[in-house]
């Protein structure tokens, strides 16, 4: 099964860094002074070739990168405004829980109703929560104009939130809904 030599020649090699360059045609002057100037010539415009496609290559590669960039970056804050609007669609649900938490319960059956919707609750604000919503601390807060929206009262010196009318919430950090307050002056709080 031995090949012949010839055969290994025209063989393709078996990694490209193993391939050996085509002849290259040039026709050189006898004269040996003329021959190496007309070499190096060649060498000088083939290494002028190669830096062109290594910066071609390069300008090419690095369009890439950035392209690559772009591409992760557009799909994170899609993601992002889709999570943002689906929590944001679900306040109502927790404005609701919050409803019937103040309501205090006459029956059994009823604190029995408001224990289970606790725990649904506790394990909806948990899934929240761990997509980075967090409530707006507000009752007893000095007032905030950035993460509180009074809606009544006032007064002199610096404002308190007396009273939480709909809670507030922050998504990773940024407003997603203020909180509807009721605000007293710090001196009318104190008396």
């Amino acid at each position: 099964m031995d090949q012949p030599a010839s055969e290994f020649v025209d063989a393709a090699p078996d990694h490209p860094g193993d391939q050996t360059p085509p002849p290259v045609e040039i026709d050189l002057p006898e004269d040996p002074d003329a021959a190496i100037d007309l070499l190096i010539g060649e060498v000088a415009s083939a290494r002028t070739e190669a830096a062109r496609h290594l910066d071609h290559l390069q300008r090419v590669a690095a369009e890439f990168e950035n392209y690559r960039k772009r591409v992760e970056r557009d799909r994170a804050e899609t993601v992002e405004r889709s999570t943002e609007r689906l929590i944001a669609s679900l306040l109502p649900v927790l404005d609701s829980f919050d409803q019937a938490f103040s309501h205090e319960p006459e029956t059994e059956h009823e604190a029995a109703v408001l224990k289970g919707m606790r725990s649904v609750y506790h394990q909806l604000m948990d899934t929240l929560a761990a997509e980075g919503l967090a409530a707006i601390p507000a009752e007893g807060e000095p007032f905030d104009p950035t993460v509180h929206e009074a809606v009544s009262g006032g007064g002199d010196g610096h404002l308190r939130v007396a009273t939480e009318m709909r809670r507030g919430y922050t998504l990773r950090g940024r407003v997603l809904r203020p909180a509807l307050v009721a605000v007293v002056g710090e001196e009318d709080g104190a008396a």
